[in-house]
């Protein structure tokens, strides 16, 4: 971390987080495919996106632990304390433990009136009941592989986010189809697979090859330890809940304006929008080891250099997976569903939807460096700064101003998008010359 080439560092820590993100995005890919080619897709579909703000909240806590705390230890290695760093890995460890299970307990306890709220089935209610029972296993995996990653073992994270992905593609269609279990099969299929890479998370963490080892010890509880994770995890975890609250919103909005159809649309989505965010964050997970070690041991020069490479990177992608998107809008719904109204539908809406994520690439870095650098409070700023000062309001807003139905809808993601990354670029570049000030 502290002599390689900060560039060739940036490719063996970027390239296996990217994959790991694909494969990711991949198997989240299949599981829509298989449920949107059931008899009755288009409204299991549907049902899908009633879920999806749900379990994003649920999987804030792993961004709330993992990321949060991640950074700190990887800060903390940089200065040579590795004790403390273990303590960041521990506590993490313990709180994702307490947090999870209390999240599963109170929403298995009112999850018919949650649903009931936005309009779900039977079907839909057995789908987040069983996957609530897997939140654990989903948590820990996520949670513990960012601690397996800032030590820089990025192939090994890989291989346990992959090892995951691949046994839920097999199991999807045995459960669903096979066993005749529909869509309570994809959330079985999910908490199979995440059971057993959960398991694999654990062996390593408590095996003889990584850096910080979990331990009884580390598990304590310390107040100011676990004040600075929640603290730097607040962001983060922000950014993921406040994805549920978003999703809401936006079905709410569609299903006002274009009837269940447009629900499933946007379900769809929002599943392109990862296809270009997913990679991207594998960019920025990949600079995190490097940036945090660096930033710890004073070595501001390689901290320059590693973001400077991985702007570039986020940049290009960013450029190419819109483009795609923009050139091709039908096949990409139709890789999803092939209902003719909503491959119609689906195609317009992605064009606007997606048409502000030229630059997004840029805005996801400079969210992953304040955070890398310790800095919770301006990552947690700008990510408030985009959904809820302007992406939540513009869905309500833009359609009453103009007639375009859900197309104005949609175009609220672009509007906020492009806002919040110019006014990041400014304020990233004053906060660098700050932090960087002495090289």
């Amino acid at each position: 971390m502290k002599t390689g080439a900060p560039g060739r560092l940036l490719i063996e820590l970027s390239i296996p987080a990217i994959c790991a993100q694909i494969v990711t995005l991949l198997y989240n890919t299949v599981d829509r495919v298989y449920i949107g080619r059931m008899a009755d897709g288009t409204m299991a579909m549907a049902g899908i996106g009633v879920c999806m703000p749900i379990t994003m909240v649920l999987s804030g806590l792993s961004s709330l632990f993992g990321r949060g705390g991640a950074p700190l230890a990887a800060i903390s290695l940089g200065k040579e304390d590795k004790e403390e760093a273990e303590l960041f890995l521990g506590n993490s460890f313990l709180g994702l433990i307490i947090t999870s299970l209390l999240v599963m307990a109170g929403t298995l306890a009112f999850k018919e009136p949650l649903l009931a709220m936005f309009g779900a089935t039977a079907n839909t209610m057995a789908y987040l009941t069983i996957y609530l029972y897997g939140t654990l296993f989903v948590q820990i995996t996520v949670g513990m592989n960012y601690f397996i990653t800032t030590q820089g073992f990025a192939k090994t994270a890989m291989a346990t986010t992959m090892l995951g992905a691949f046994l839920n593609i097999i199991l999807d269609p045995i459960f669903m189809f096979r066993m005749n279990m529909g869509i309570k099969g994809a959330a079985l299929a999910t908490v199979v697979s995440q059971l057993i890479s959960c398991v694999f998370v654990l062996q390593f963490l408590l095996g003889k090859n990584t850096k910080l080892r979990l331990g009884m010890k580390t598990m304590k509880l310390k107040k100011d330890v676990l004040t600075r994770i929640l603290v730097l995890g607040a962001s983060p975890f922000f950014m993921t809940t406040s994805e549920g609250v978003m999703h809401i919103c936006f079905n709410m909005q569609v299903l006002k304006y274009g009837g269940d159809i447009a629900v499933g649309a946007m379900t769809i989505l929002f599943s392109m929008f990862q296809f270009i965010n997913l990679p991207l964050m594998g960019i920025s997970q990949g600079s995190q080891p490097i940036v945090s070690f660096n930033y710890g041991a004073g070595e501001y020069g390689r901290v320059r250099k590693t973001l400077r490479y991985a702007i570039i990177a986020c940049t290009a992608f960013s450029l190419w997976g819109t483009t795609l998107m923009l050139l091709f809008p039908s096949f990409f719904i139709r890789l999803f569903n092939t209902d003719p109204e909503l491959v119609s539908l689906g195609a317009g809406m992605l064009r606007v939807y997606i048409s502000g994520c030229f630059f997004i690439g840029a805005n996801s870095l400079y969210q992953q460096t304040y955070t890398s650098m310790g800095e919770g409070k301006m990552s947690f700023f700008f990510a408030f700064f985009r959904k809820v000062i302007l992406l939540i309001p513009l869905l309500y807003i833009l359609p009453a101003v103009f007639p375009w139905g859900v197309f104005a809808v949609a175009l609220a993601e672009p509007v906020s998008d492009l806002l919040t990354t110019l006014c990041n670029k400014l304020y990233f570049d004053r906060f660098m010359k700050k932090k960087l000030s002495v090289s």
